[in-house]
């Protein structure tokens, strides 16, 4: 795809009934652009540009046997070392095995060190992020647990807590729907954490708990907000989170296919879609090309995010990315989308399902993919 395609697209803050006729929309764009003409309620108001970019080759550099795995996540600290979250490191059976494994790298790329190793809240790696103080923040899927680090590296808190081993019903947690009640301090399967400017840490809990929990900058639990369901402030796999200056927080709900936007309260702002027509001929990542049910279920309905970030002010921006064409999306805070990059693939500047990524500036962003077991630095170039 050429960086400099223009592409159409609608923005808006939607009811469940304009959420269900987009995704049927969606469904039928990806086929044929002859649904356009099926929705006319849906004519998109505006021409949005393909972003050019670049991406720096040979940007880690790992020493000897040792391997990322899936990529799950990337961050940074104030002096430009990169952070990565890797499913590397597998130990165990094929089936259940542990594989998480921090990994701390130079600006330059160089290896720094591990952190955590055989850390016992290792199972499933899902995000890292680092605060402003240079604290690093871990989220594991498969534990349960969030683990801050300082910034030597050594365990400062915990939250959740990991199944007994020695408990005869330890095992991969079940799925009800609705999900049981969730517990004040307990995870069920939880995905990111941000932070506002009093140093409150938002946790997006997860892919069976459907809420949002906040905790004080000295761990004390404050609150919760959330249950399964397609209403506002209503989630479906709460998968990445973000907070603007101005202390809103962005829930990326990927299987309703929505970002929500709530102020530090809980109290519901805003929500708004990502919708802009598949190219013709793409390709998914891995799989099938999603049909008109998996695009219903959302995960893999195009504009659907999987991972966001909020660059720092004072012109703030949000990124979001999807698996499938396997693009990033750049908005406004409002959903104004303003520009759009990438295509599914495994070459350099092309995606396989992108689970986090990280805004140092506006016009450089680091994401991590799963797929393709690696980290890319892009360098983007707007006109």
């Amino acid at each position: 795809m050429n960086d400099q395609q223009s592409y159409s697209c609608l923005c808006c803050s939607d009811s469940p009934g304009a959420v269900l006729s987009r995704r049927r929309f969606l469904a039928l764009a990806a086929e044929s652009a002859a649904a356009l003409a099926l929705f006319p309620s849906l004519a998109y108001a505006e021409s949005v540009p393909g972003i050019a970019y670049e991406s720096v080759p040979n940007l880690l550099r790992l020493p000897n046997d040792v391997y990322l795995g899936e990529c799950s996540g990337v961050s940074f600290n104030s002096k430009g070392h990169i952070f990565v979250l890797s499913r590397g490191n597998s130990i165990g059976p094929a089936y259940g095995a542990a594989a998480a494994q921090l990994l701390e790298f130079a600006p330059d790329g160089r290896f720094v060190r591990e952190i955590g190793h055989n850390l016992y809240a290792w199972s499933f790696a899902h995000t890292v992020k680092v605060d402003r103080h240079d604290n690093i923040w871990v989220t594991d899927k498969g534990s349960d647990m969030v683990i801050k680090f300082t910034p030597e590296g050594r365990v400062a808190m915990v939250f959740g807590r990991k199944q007994e081993a020695a408990d005869e019903a330890t095992g991969p947690l079940k799925h009800p729907n609705p999900p049981l009640p969730a517990e004040p301090g307990r995870f069920r399967q939880v995905t990111d954490v941000a932070w506002d400017s009093a140093d409150n840490t938002y946790i997006s809990d997860g892919y069976i708990n459907s809420r949002v929990a906040k905790v004080d900058k000295d761990g004390n639990w404050l609150k919760s907000w959330g249950d399964r369901g397609t209403g506002p402030g209503q989630f479906h796999t709460p998968h990445s989170i973000a907070v603007d200056a101005k202390g809103l927080v962005y829930v990326a709900d990927r299987s309703n296919r929505r970002i929500q936007v709530f102020d530090g309260e809980g109290n519901f702002q805003r929500q708004f879609t990502i919708d802009v027509p598949v190219p013709p001929g793409a390709q998914p990542a891995i799989g099938n090309v999603p049909d008109e049910a998996a695009i219903a279920e959302g995960t893999f309905a195009p504009g659907s995010p999987w991972a966001i970030c909020i660059s720092p002010g004072p012109n703030q921006v949000l990124y979001s990315s999807d698996a499938f064409p396997g693009r990033i999306y750049k908005l406004t805070l409002e959903g104004k989308l303003l520009g759009v990059l990438g295509q599914s693939g495994k070459q350099l500047k092309q995606f396989g399902w992108i689970h986090q990524m990280a805004c140092p500036s506006e016009n450089v962003l680091f994401v991590a993919e799963l797929l393709n077991w690696r980290v890319q630095k892009l360098l983007l170039r707007p006109s």
